[in-house]
């Protein structure tokens, strides 16, 4: 083994895992370094948990191998992996006092009463919970709790721990010393950590490294700075803290255009006249009375003070912008606003159009999503041939009534684009539709999707 591979203690290789029908992890491959605080973030049912437990040996991966210390241990039982896990739920013994859960690990391994005594005063050390050791667990308040959860895992001396959303249960401040606990932890313990989370601020605060998922699929990874500051799609944008995202062209190298007008940045290597997404973080917009200095001038339509700073929408050339700042300017006021080049971030757009493979059935009807779809008559394809279907996101037609539509679906994902809503709909035939819509749609909502003849655009299928 060289000394790259060993620097590895942890190797997820093409770990897919499935449930019945539905897919929670899709080909994941992550290395975690030896002594790194790793976080999986993303939202509920991303596929965070299921790959934790997947390293911990509480499932089995439908496909894929895991190596933990250079072995491979795919299918060893999580009692013998050296990995510990603390669980959101504490999952302490009520029956049994702060010593006696702690060092219970250990005298089932039948280690000598005077080491586990040794041991003991260091892990109740670690987690500030000196003389605590007669109490009874459920007199403790749920931070020292979680806190016996901790120190019973580390106890062990694993190689790996394993955090699973572990301060989600406490209050806000506890959960604020706590962070700063868990940091000071891992640097002196020295092991690795691979925590999950939900909670993106917690993940900024805590982390070495962050892998954002999505979808049962790795979407970033990368250091906190990293990750805001950079964000590879849409989804991290608008998933890491507060974002404006905006539809944009690239002129050229160092000049985009959005908002209907011109700004200097520092991206290149996009071309020349191509959309692009632009992400711009609210507290990197300078917000003034309106002055020469401006490149914008809007009308403030909302003012929320939120303890450290102003929250204000400004409303310029059709387009809503979000601003962070200290000072608060009114609901009604005229501001100016100004970008600096280097607070813009460019990203390739993901897609410009939905394509679709489908089939050509007679001269006027196409075949895609699993429906039958009404288009014009083509008369240069013949019938029964593959085809590519390109739909323009403005031209689908989302459905209160399911009913209404040519298929249903469910919508799973919103980004506001500043005068429009871009929706992802997973259609009923388990195919994402892309919408750009004025209406307001909840995320789970279920919809009809109609698309009129004249919006359906046929090629010949080359592939």
């Amino acid at each position: 083994m060289n000394m790259q591979e060993n620097n590895y203690i942890i190797e997820v290789n093409n770990i897919s895992k499935f449930f019945g029908e539905k897919t929670a992890l899709d080909n994941v491959s992550l290395k975690v370094k030896r002594g790194e605080f790793i976080t999986l973030l993303g939202p509920s049912g991303c596929g965070k948990t299921t790959l934790l437990r997947i390293i911990a040996g509480f499932l089995s991966a439908s496909e894929g191998e895991i190596k933990i210390n250079g072995k491979e241990i795919t299918q060893v039982p999580p009692h013998k992996r050296p990995v510990n896990t603390v669980f959101q739920k504490y999952a302490l013994f009520p029956h049994l006092n702060v010593y006696d859960n702690i060092a219970f690990g250990l005298k089932l391994k039948k280690t000598p009463k005077q080491e586990i005594e040794k041991k003991m005063r260091a892990a109740l050390k670690m987690v500030g919970m000196t003389d605590y050791e007669d109490r009874d667990v459920d007199t403790l308040s749920g931070g020292q709790q979680q806190r016996v959860a901790i120190a019973r895992a580390i106890i062990n001396e694993p190689k790996v721990l394993l955090l699973d959303e572990p301060l989600a249960a406490l209050d806000l401040k506890m959960r604020k010393d706590m962070q700063m606990e868990l940091r000071e932890m891992h640097k002196n313990l020295g092991i690795t950590f691979v925590y999950v989370t939900h909670d993106q601020e917690e993940a900024l605060t805590l982390s070495d490294t962050i892998v954002v998922m999505s979808e049962g699929r790795i979407q970033q990874i990368g250091g906190p700075t990293d990750i805001y500051n950079e964000p590879i799609n849409s989804f991290v944008a608008d998933f890491i803290g507060e974002s404006n995202i905006l539809n944009g062209t690239m002129i050229k190298d160092k000049l985009v255009r959005f908002c209907g007008t011109e700004f200097e940045c520092v991206d290149e290597g996009f071309g020349e006249n191509v959309p692009v997404d632009v992400v711009i973080r609210p507290e990197d917009v300078y917000i003034f009375p309106v002055s020469d200095l401006a490149q914008l001038t809007g009308t403030v339509q909302s003012s929320i003070f939120k303890g450290v700073h102003y929250e204000m929408t400004v409303l310029t050339n059709g387009y809503e912008i979000l601003v962070q700042d200290y000072h608060q300017f009114n609901v009604g006021q005229t501001v100016g606003l100004l970008v600096k080049p280097f607070d813009i971030h460019i990203m390739k757009k993901e897609r410009t159009t939905n394509t679709f493979q489908g089939k050509l059935i007679d001269e006027t009807h196409v075949e895609f999503l699993g429906s039958s779809f009404e288009c014009l008559p083509v008369k240069d394809i013949e019938p029964g041939s593959e085809v590519t279907v390109e739909v323009d996101f403005n031209r689908i037609i989302l459905q209160d009534n399911e009913e209404d539509g040519t298929l249903t679906g469910e919508v799973k994902f919103i980004l506001y684009k500043g005068d429009h809503y871009h929706l992802t709909v997973i259609s009923d035939w388990n195919e994402d539709v892309y919408v750009d819509t004025q209406d307001v749609w909840d995320d789970g909502d279920r919809i009809g999707i109609t698309i009129l003849p004249e919006y359906i655009k046929l090629k010949i299928d080359k592939n």
